[in-house]
Order: C-alpha cells, then sequence, then structure tokens
C-alpha cells in the first residue's frame, strides 16, 4: 500500500495493491503581477484551469486584449500542462510563443496586456473515486476513470445539463446513457439527435417539432426531440457540428424549457434534461466564432471529460478481456500468452472503439494479434494481398455466415476510420468515401457506431 504523497508532482494516486484508493491534486495559485487586473489572486484546487476575458473563466481578467477563453492549466500525471486556446493574440512564456507547455513554480505567463505567476502550493485536495472497475457499460480500473465514474454518479443525481468532452472512439454516449439510467428519469425517453448526421435544413425540425402546412411536405403535426424527450433525457451528440445559425434557437430553449414548432404560434412547455457530446475542444471553437460562448456555458453546467485510451493505458488488459468475454459469450475466456502484452504496446488512436474492434477479430476470426491491429486500424487491405487472407478460417461455421462475419469486421472497420479521419462530420465522411450519405448514415446506425 502506497500512502506517501509525491509532495513535487501536480497530482498522484495513493494505491493498495493494484487498486486505487485516492486521487489527489495539487492547490495552486495564480497571480496577475501587471497588466489591468494587476493584483487579483486565485487560489484553486480543480484538475482544470481556465484564464480568460468571460465572467464564467475560473480566473477573469478584464483585459480587451485577452479572449474569453485564453489558456488552460491541466493537471496531468507529468504536471502542470498549459494550453492556449486558440486565442487572438497568444500566449507567451520567456518571450516565446506557446501552443503548450508544462509550467514550473514561478513560471511566467504573458496573454495580452496582463502577465501573470504561477505557483504550485503545498495544500492538497482529494478527488472522491468509484469503488467499482465497470460502471453502465464502462470499463476502468485506473484513478483517472474511478473519478469519472464517480463524478457521472453525483452528476446524474442532479438535473443540471451536462457536457461530454473527449475523442472519437472513447465511449461518450456511454456516459449520457449512465447520467440517464442512474438518474431520476430513468423511466422517462432517452431521445438522441446527432446533429451532425442531419441536413441543415432539418436539424430545426427534428429538435422542434413542425405544425400541419409548415412546409411542402408536412401533411400532419410532428413533435420534435425536446418534446419526445419530456420527462426524460434529450441527448444532443456531436453538439459541436451545430450550424451557428441554429445556436440560437437552441439556447434559447435550454433557458426557457419552452420550444415553438416550425409554423406554430404556441409555446410548449417541456421537462427535459440534456446532456450534450462533442470530440471538438469547444472553447477553442468558442475564440474562433464557430461556437456561441453563451451556448457553450449554458451547455457545461457540469462538464465531464473522458479520457483518451492512451492516457489510461493500463485499462487496456481489462478492456480486452471484457470485450472478448461477451463477443465470445464465455465469462472465463482467456487470451492465448503474449497477447495482451502486444494489445498493451499498440497507440489505439481510435481508442476504446479501435480495440474492441481489434479483439473482435482476434476472437471471432481467429487474426493474429499484429494483423487484428492492422487491419483495425491501418488502410484497407487489398483483397487479394497476403496480408488480406491472414485470418484464420472457422471452418465450423457455415460459409455465409463466415463472409458475413468478415464483411461486417471490414465495413465496421472501414467506417469507423473513415469517421475518425473527418472529426466524426458524415458529411465530408461522405465525400471521401464517393457514398452517398444518407447511404453512410445508415450504415453507421446498422453497424451500432457512434458519430463522436
Amino acid at each position: 500500500m502506497n500512502d506517501t504523497p509525491d509532495l513535487s508532482a501536480a497530482s498522484w494516486v495513493t494505491m493498495r495493491g493494484e487498486a486505487p484508493t485516492g486521487l489527489f491534486v495539487r492547490r495552486c495559485r495564480l497571480e496577475v503581477i501587471s497588466g489591468p487586473d494587476a493584483g487579483l489572486v486565485r487560489e484553486l484546487d480543480a484538475s482544470l484551469i481556465r484564464v480568460g476575458a468571460r465572467e464564467q473563466a475560473d480566473v477573469p481578467l478584464t483585459d480587451p486584449t485577452v479572449s474569453g477563453l485564453h489558456v488552460e492549466i491541466s493537471l496531468t500525471e507529468r504536471g502542470y500542462l498549459v494550453r492556449d486556446l486558440g486565442s487572438t493574440n497568444g500566449t507567451f512564456v520567456a518571450g516565446h510563443r506557446i501552443r503548450e507547455i508544462y509550467a514550473r513554480a514561478g513560471t511566467l505567463l504573458d496573454m495580452g496586456r496582463t502577465r501573470l505567476r504561477f505557483e504550485p502550493l503545498e495544500s492538497v485536495a482529494e478527488i472522491p473515486l468509484a469503488t467499482i472497475d465497470e460502471y453502465e457499460g464502462m470499463v476502468g480500473s485506473t484513478a483517472t476513470m474511478r473519478a469519472l465514474f464517480a463524478q457521472v454518479e453525483r452528476t446524474a443525481q442532479t438535473n443540471a445539463t451536462a457536457l461530454v468532452l473527449g475523442p472519437t472512439g472513447a465511449g461518450k454516449e456511454l456516459i449520457a446513457g449512465a447520467l440517464h439510467s442512474r438518474s431520476t428519469r430513468a423511466d422517462g425517453p432517452l431521445v438522441v439527435v446527432d446533429c451532425g448526421a442531419l441536413p441543415e435544413n432539418l436539424i430545426e425540425n427534428e429538435l422542434f417539432g413542425h405544425e400541419r402546412g409548415a412546409f411542402t411536405g408536412a401533411i400532419k403535426p410532428a413533435p420534435g426531440a425536446f418534446e419526445r424527450a419530456s420527462g426524460g433525457t434529450l441527448f444532443l451528440d456531436e453538439i459541436g457540428e451545430l450550424p451557428l445559425s441554429l445556436q440560437p434557437a437552441l439556447l434559447r430553449a435550454l433557458e426557457s424549457r419552452q420550444v415553438r414548432r416550425l409554423g406554430g404560434e404556441r409555446s410548449i412547455d417541456v421537462d427535459i434534461r440534456v446532456v450534450a457530446a462533442t470530440n471538438r475542444d469547444l472553447a477553442v471553437e468558442v475564440n474562433r466564432g464557430r461556437f456561441r460562448a453563451d451556448l457553450y456555458y449554458r451547455l457545461a453546467v457540469a462538464e465531464l471529460r473522458i479520457p483518451a485510451l492512451a492516457d489510461r493505458a493500463d485499462d487496456i488488459p481489462l478492456l480486452a478481456l471484457h470485450f472478448a468475454r461477451r463477443i465470445s459469450g464465455d465469462p472465463a475466456y482467456q487470451f492465448a500468452p503474449g497477447i495482451l502484452e502486444r494489445l498493451e504496446a499498440h497507440a489505439w488512436p481510435g481508442n476504446v472503439r479501435e480495440l474492441r474492434n481489434a479483439v473482435e477479430r482476434l476472437v471471432a476470426l481467429g487474426a493474429d494479434p499484429s494483423d487484428a491491429i492492422r487491419l483495425n486500424a491501418g488502410p484497407a487491405t487489398d483483397a487479394g494481398s497476403p496480408e488480406a487472407g491472414s485470418a484464420a478460417v472457422d471452418l465450423s461455421v457455415p460459409f455465409r455466415t463466415a463472409r458475413a462475419r468478415v464483411t461486417e469486421s471490414f465495413e465496421r472497420a472501414y467506417v469507423e476510420q473513415l469517421l475518425d479521419a473527418h472529426d466524426g462530420n458524415v458529411s465530408a465522411a461522405a465525400r471521401a468515401a464517393k457514398m452517398d450519405r444518407m447511404a453512410l448514415s445508415r450504415l453507421i446506425t446498422r453497424l451500432g457506431l457512434s458519430r463522436g
């Protein structure tokens, strides 16, 4: 058991055997030493700190040369990571403009006419951890995931609007599902709207519905997602893809909990909890003028971040066994010696989704680990090449069944990589694949894939 915190670190974990028992973060101080806000001091113990000219920032500044959300400081295992959020005038350290840098005690950050001094403090704060490795379909034994499980559980007990952030393939839709199923609204509907899958001219109708005669083809009234979700949860997936022109209408609905159907004259009350998700960095999108700041803050009442698989690599063996046992139907399934080590050595740029697909190839098709990873993560292989035939053939199943398995595995790998390459943008992905957009959307739905 290790109960002695590393007092030189920004964050650390205490362990009992292989199980994390505590996650600690060091408090830090940000002091404005020059500029319009000189003398301002903030002491914080959050794992993510944002500095900017908006009042919602953790360190709010009045300097007009500072962007709304200018810079963020996150506590990582390697230390305090300072990252510029696509600011207009940049962030400088020792005269050099930086994109990101690890800060040390006394680091001076220059932004606009403001200079801040960063100082870690001796006092610490403990972040609550769940005591389980599986939670509502999610699997993870690392402190990062157990902290996320605990945060989701706390958030689910509230009615707060939540924003789920994380890279493509990390499992954001599972977080949204858990927020619904663990809430007092679990008996109500969970309605999903994929903002990246609908043409711009259909999104407003999907969200708010229409009355008869509102447009050509509107032969009868139809409720929108807000109404259909009343009494439950509305999940707005890929919210970062929502066109700027539609964001004010969404903001009004979130603020008032009322909607008006297209062609309608009366406002309709809705009783919903809204959860949104995106793989985009909305703070950067706000600074670039592609996402409304007021909508971002309205969505991020509770902000939950799911890490990339590479940032929780110790969970790979647990996840791989979890997937293998589900796919095989054998609760005692074990990999052959050496396979888990080879899976752990991969970078998994496609995150948990990529790992799941590789495990599916290993279990269902008997592929070699290297082939399973390459065929899942790399470019499509020519059907006549030796690599394409490297997967073992299972003669215990009929030909049509075996062929269907291979076809679905290829489709899943191709579509997932296609979506990854285009940040979940279905329209861009369809153009690149020379496919009809709706055909691709139907394929995504059939495969049960998430677009974010």
